[in-house]
């Protein structure tokens, strides 16, 4: 499998696409100006105190009050705290870390106005983006990610990714790290430190240390409050960071100076890997030039089609996502009913999980699956949305199907979901009503006819369209070949197709050899 990571950058955003085998899976935007990105550690203050919730309302810079619960504060917080006093009541260099003396941790059922007060100076972290009209959520428990690792200060502990499975490798990481880790810091080992050497490790939790240092010898020289104090890198090179394995075979971005950014970033963490940076010459925009334009119009939208005519309607509320499985009757010849839900449920869940990572779908997510009889049918299907759920990087929870044919997903939501209109305005009203992306219009037309040319019983079909369409559907597109020629030679049944003036740009019905409309 080939992993290739397309950059668009313009005045206003950075389009980043994540294609695996030249299929979307993953789409991100971030915007030039965007501030408040999960990861950021800033010194912030509290506002409000509010006991009910057990939590505290706190200013970092944003237009709303951010929320920080007790149990986000993490078990070290006392620790955090009185090092931030001590590295704000002296000036110079920041206090060494290693030789601090933690205090005990707080306790789990305590109460928030035990702990905080309002003006209090803390240091927090970004946990999720500020979402619809919520602010950011917060949490005191620090960490700092690098390539290999995630260092956290205040603890002593040292855990290794779960996808990591051999009990060998797990115990020689964990051996590693133990003996160059430093006193005072905890270590999470992530999944692509897997087969790293020791001086990999050596170097970068020398990085990530001077990170933590450099960010409070920062605040002894200054007490701006809210101020940011560890920035997050930017999204492209932290998704860069977090995404990138043996299996990726070319970065492409059309903006010189993130070309360099990113091939200097890349050259620092994995050498060998520089190679795979290239820069966009092409005329055509580089999403129109590898079809991720055309995928976007295509996954976006609330109908979704997946397989020989099924096809997912997914419809969002303010409390859950619901996503409908249809087989849009499409049945197999030949294949009884429940083999025939079985197969569309297994194409589905393929696509529920691509369309989860795609729009960043995030809370709670309902699945209406077409209904099984058997209970090891139904095992199948849970147990390939549990294959397929396992390369999402954002924590997850699935249960398996009810009675009624339904599952239940829940998916960690750190960011605004993905929300992309892919309908444009009718050239015909003039924007008074709206049509599917036309991008799309001649694959509609192909599987219809493809389907006709399989089941229906006519020597001949007729498709009827406005005179536009009529003209480039036949048009000479290399050679004496058209669309047209090509359809009849690939699915080896007659098409004659007509120009109807008084047919709408987008408006289409097929015949049969009798001059029948044919209802689809």
């Amino acid at each position: 499998m080939s992993n290739e990571l397309i950059i668009d950058v313009t005045n206003k955003e950075v389009a980043i696409a994540l294609l695996k085998d030249k299929g979307l899976v993953e789409l991100n935007n971030e915007k030039n100006n965007i501030q408040f990105t999960v990861g950021d550690i800033y010194l912030a203050q509290v506002k409000k105190i509010m006991p009910s919730l057990n939590a505290a309302f706190v200013n970092v810079g944003y237009e709303r009050d951010a929320f920080l619960h007790y149990l986000d504060l993490g078990p070290q917080f006392q620790s955090l705290n009185k090092y931030l006093e001590q590295n704000l009541n002296q000036k110079g260099q920041a206090s060494d870390l290693s030789k601090f003396h933690n205090l005990p941790d707080i306790e789990k059922s305590g109460k928030i106005i035990e702990t905080l007060k309002s003006g209090q100076k803390i240091i927090v972290q970004i946990a999720k983006e500020p979402i619809s009209t919520k602010g950011p959520r917060l949490t005191s428990e620090i960490s700092i990610a690098g390539r290999n690792l995630v260092l956290i200060p205040f603890s002593n502990k040292i855990s290794v990714s779960q996808k990591i499975k051999s009990v060998e490798e797990r115990n020689r990481l964990k051996n590693l790290i133990k003996s160059i880790k430093p006193a005072r810091y905890g270590v999470i080992i992530r999944t692509v430190a897997e087969g790293k050497r020791v001086a990999d490790f050596d170097a970068e939790i020398r990085e990530l240390v001077d990170k933590w240092e450099g960010a409070f010898k920062q605040l002894t020289q200054s007490t701006a409050v809210p101020s940011l104090t560890i920035g997050e890198l930017n999204r492209t090179s932290a998704i860069v960071r977090d995404m990138m394995d043996e299996s990726f075979n070319s970065i492409i971005v059309n903006d010189e100076t993130l070309y360099k950014d990113i091939k200097g970033y890349i050259y620092g963490i994995a050498p060998e890997k520089e190679k795979i940076v290239k820069l966009h010459k092409e005329k055509a925009p580089i999403f129109d030039f590898y079809g991720i334009e055309k995928q976007i119009k295509g996954l976006f939208g609330k109908t979704v089609v997946f397989k020989q005519g099924a096809y997912l309607v997914i419809e969002h509320t303010e409390a859950l996502h619901v996503i409908d499985v249809n087989s849009g009757n499409r049945n197999k010849k030949g294949i009884d009913q429940e083999t025939n839900a079985l197969e569309v449920n297994l194409a589905a869940a393929d696509e529920i999980a691509r369309q989860l990572r795609l729009r960043d779908m995030g809370g709670i997510i309902v699945v209406d699956f077409i209904d099984m009889v058997t209970s090891e049918n139904r095992k199948k299907l849970y147990e390939r949305m549990k294959e397929n759920l396992k390369s999402d990087r954002a924590k997850h929870h699935l249960l398996p199907l009810t009675k009624f044919g339904l599952m239940e997903i829940t998916r960690q939501r750190v960011r605004p979901e993905m929300n992309i209109k892919t309908r444009e305005t009718c050239p015909i009203c003039k924007g008074s009503g709206k049509v599917e992306a036309t991008i799309l219009f001649t694959d509609e037309l192909e599987t219809h006819f493809k389907y006709l040319a399989e089941n229906i019983n006519a020597n001949q079909l007729t498709l009827k369209v406005h005179p536009f369409v009529e003209a480039y559907l036949n048009k000479r597109k290399r050679f004496f070949s058209s669309i047209r020629k090509e359809w009849v030679k690939k699915y080896k049944k007659k098409l004659l197709i007509e120009g109807i003036t008084k047919y709408h740009l987008l408006d289409y019905n097929f015949f049969d050899d009798k001059n029948e409309k044919i209802i689809l």
